[in-house]
């Protein structure tokens, strides 16, 4: 009794102080807030240290990028071809150049023209939409009779234009905002009837203002919900004020930590105000539960608090631990994005652990007592309800068993329904703006998913100029355009053909490469000299081996795309192209399809890792493999469930789904181990094994309930955001932990009753 009075003194005297430097320590972390900064740079999605990476960033080094260009399709739903229209847009592409910063280059309807070369060795040109002779009749015809320039610049049923503008290579995000505010001011003083813009730079804006949007809102929501959830969980001031000001300062921790290390938010970090939220709620929930109860009978604030950390501070540790480590095995995933998720969102699980086994006891010891914890000593729901409830359930087991038998085989069996797949914009949902711009692209102009093939003779002493050499590419190309759905928009056949047809009047049935190589050689000087040399480097690479065929497809998705590279690959080494030549389909979106094949093995081994550690913990805690076994089983069920949801409902795996089962596991697996480290500790004082059961299921049962209800609302407020990956990712956490805490109150129960056999 003695030490126990001296260990309160020393408690006492220091408790104000740690308070203090816990409070000088949040007001300079603080400070790292206004370093906050938001990144959407899709590249970063791109497989880390891949071979295909390391390739496309070689190949785009000879050419240019084959994603820095904006398309701007303008409509006129009676038809563009009208006088006053066409003057507008040609205005409106001038001005471009001259008003909007960065801009390279503006292809437009009305600033194309078509070339004619004489056998005198002369040339000439002639406007597509001449505005000075203006004949509408006679210029749509030729415009649709030049197949190169249909749902390319002109949509097939004449009601749109596209401008296809290119700006500056690998634009910085500063930059990019300055060029899409500039030119949305522009649109406004033309007032089309609609517009529709796509490209790199309006999505990094618009995911950008959509991320910091959310951002905001997810805070403020989950400060409102941890009001409610606190007030119906303790009723008092007391209760809603301390554990606020605790979870409060765990996200102001990670947050100011990332400030002041410059990491910025990327589109996966949007969900940290709802992670930091639920984690931090789960492990407050328990400790003010377990402190209020020992309130309850009679216990002074520093017997109730040693109580609190010698019973539930261990679990809580090991809840905060497996939770970091369900977030740390995203590291695995070979994807940079996903790795800053994790590893940030881990270490902020153990610095809100951290400050809540800190500053929890602190402010117990030093705040008044909440007065009605003794008016309400004698009624207890909870505790009638769990006891009935374990009554039931050990009667019942044998009926329990067969139940969950059935359905995990009914999960399995959905489960095997997943597929993979992913779309560039499939993270939008279809009401989105941005989402319905990219659509209307997608459906009349080609897509704007970038397609991009490397053309390589192995061959070092021959040259892509050679006939042996362009008529099998020839032949390739032709396949993209008929069979694969490319609208190829640079390419050496293309324009051999285009100034093939120039040389004969223009007539289509010259648009074929050239039959002599008099001709040939006639349009290699052409293309060398045009923009002063600056055109042939955008086909041609210096070496004269290497050459590209650059365009755009719909955006098919990952599966359909893989799909048509196989056929592709198939056709090419079917017509023996490849024997001299190597083909290789590359580029920003190619690299993006490879990361679901990473996704889906990273998936598996940082699962598998999360599982093994946890099961290791809780193996080395009860020294028993046993237990080990069954406290994974409540564990596995639900991730069972989750993929079963997905394959039922079609929720394809993709990067924002993928990573769900890790996360699910690490936080799932909570209740399992309150409940198992009251068992033990119960066991420990030596109460037989039905009757530490029994006293566990009914002491924790009220605050994994709390703790589940907390969680599930909390990651439920992610079905507000615009992003669908975020969507799926609230929906399924959701559900997957309900299902976890169903397996946690009646499997696992069960299980111990049946399976497990305390030493004495």
């Amino acid at each position: 009794m003695k030490r126990f009075k001296i260990g309160e003194e020393i408690f006492r005297k220091n408790a104000t102080k740690a308070l203090a430097v816990i409070l000088l320590l949040s007001v300079f972390i603080g400070f790292g807030l206004s370093f906050i900064r938001f990144d959407y740079d899709f590249e970063k999605f791109f497989p880390a240290e891949d071979e295909d990476t390391v390739f496309f960033n070689q190949h785009r080094k000879k050419f240019e990028s084959d994603n820095d260009f904006l398309l701007v399709a303008i409509e006129r739903k009676k038809g563009i071809f009208n006088a006053a229209f066409l003057a507008k847009i040609e205005r409106f592409s001038k001005d471009i150049k001259i008003k909007v910063p960065y801009i390279q280059s503006v292809v437009s309807i009305t600033n194309q023209k078509e070339l004619f070369l004489f056998s005198s060795g002369l040339s000439s040109e002639k406007a597509y939409i001449d505005l000075k002779d203006l004949n509408l009749e006679r210029d749509s015809t030729r415009i649709y009779a030049s197949k190169i320039l249909v749902n390319s610049l002109v949509s097939e049923d004449a009601k749109s234009v596209c401008l296809f503008i290119r700006h500056e290579d690998y634009i910085s995000k500063r930059k990019s905002d300055q060029l899409i505010v500039e030119l949305q001011k522009l649109l406004e003083t033309y007032n089309f009837e609609d517009v529709h813009i796509a490209g790199r730079t309006v999505g990094q804006k618009f995911y950008v203002q959509i991320m910091l949007r959310e951002m905001v809102f997810f805070v403020s929501l989950s400060a409102i919900l941890i009001i409610l959830f606190l007030f119906i969980a303790f009723r008092s001031g007391w209760g809603i004020i301390i554990p606020q000001f605790v979870i409060f300062l765990s996200s102001l921790w990670i947050v100011g930590i990332m400030g002041w290390l410059n990491e910025p938010i990327n589109i996966l970090l949007i969900t940290l105000p709802i992670i930091m939220f639920v984690v931090a709620m789960s492990d407050v929930i328990h400790l003010v539960s377990r402190y209020l109860d020992a309130l309850r009978h009679d216990f002074s604030k520093y017997e109730a608090i040693s109580m609190t950390i010698k019973e539930v501070g261990f679990s809580t540790f090991l809840t905060s631990l497996t939770t970091a480590i369900g977030f740390f095995t995203l590291y695995f995933v070979n994807v940079q994005p996903i790795k800053v998720f994790g590893i940030v969102t881990g270490f902020g699980v153990l610095i809100a652990y951290v400050l809540t086994i800190v500053l929890l006891p602190i402010l117990f010891y030093i705040f008044p007592s909440p007065k009605y914890i003794h008016q309400k000593k004698n009624t207890n729901f909870w505790h009638n309800k769990l006891k009935k409830t374990f009554r039931f359930l050990f009667k019942r087991r044998l009926a329990i068993l067969i139940v969950y038998g059935v359905s995990t085989l009914f999960f399995l069996f959905g489960l095997l329904k997943i597929e993979a797949n992913n779309f560039l914009m499939d993270d939008l949902s279809e009401n989105e703006p941005l989402k319905k711009d990219f659509n209307f692209l997608d459906e009349h102009y080609g897509g704007i998913r970038p397609f991009e093939l490397a053309v390589t003779l192995k061959d070092t002493n021959a040259s892509v100029w050679e006939p042996s050499v362009l008529s099998p590419v020839e032949k390739v190309e032709n396949y993209l355009v008929k069979e694969y759905g490319v609208s190829v928009k640079m390419s050496l056949i293309t324009t051999l053909k285009v100034l093939n047809r120039s040389a004969h009047s223009g007539s289509q049935s010259y648009f074929k490469l050239p039959d002599s190589e008099r001709a040939l050689k006639k349009f290699k000087r052409i293309i060398r000299i045009v923009d002063g040399g600056k055109f042939a480097h955008t086909i041609v690479d210096s070496t004269q081996r290497i050459m590209r065929i650059n365009g755009t497809i719909p955006d098919f998705g990952n599966k359909v795309v893989t799909a048509k590279n196989k056929r592709l690959n198939a056709y090419i080494a079917a017509i023996g192209a490849n024997d001299k030549i190597d083909f290789r389909v590359t580029g920003t979106a190619h690299l993006l399809d490879k990361n679901m094949r990473y996704l889906s093995m990273s998936l598996v081994k940082g699962l598998s890792l999360s599982i093994l550690l946890v099961a290791l913990i809780m193996g080395l805690v009860y020294r028993s493999v046993t237990m080990m076994v069954i406290s994974l089983i409540p564990n596995i069920i639900p991730l069972l469930a989750i993929g079963a949801l997905m394959g039922f409902a079609g929720i394809e795996l993709k990067t924002s789904t993928s990573i769900i089962f890790t996360i699910a596991f690490g936080i799932a697996v909570d209740d399992t181990i309150h409940l198992l480290g009251k068992f033990k500790f119960e066991l420990a004082a030596g109460h037989s094994k039905l009757r530490a059961l029994k006293n566990a299921y009914v002491t924790t049962g009220k605050a994994m309930v709390l703790t589940t209800l907390v969680l599930c609302s909390g990651f439920l407020l992610l079905i507000f955001s615009s992003f669908l990956g975020t969507f799926y990712m609230g929906v399924m956490l959701s559900f997957t932990l309900f299902i976890a805490l169903i397996a946690d109150l009646t499997l696992l129960p069960i299980l111990i009753i049946l399976f497990y056999n305390p030493k004495k």
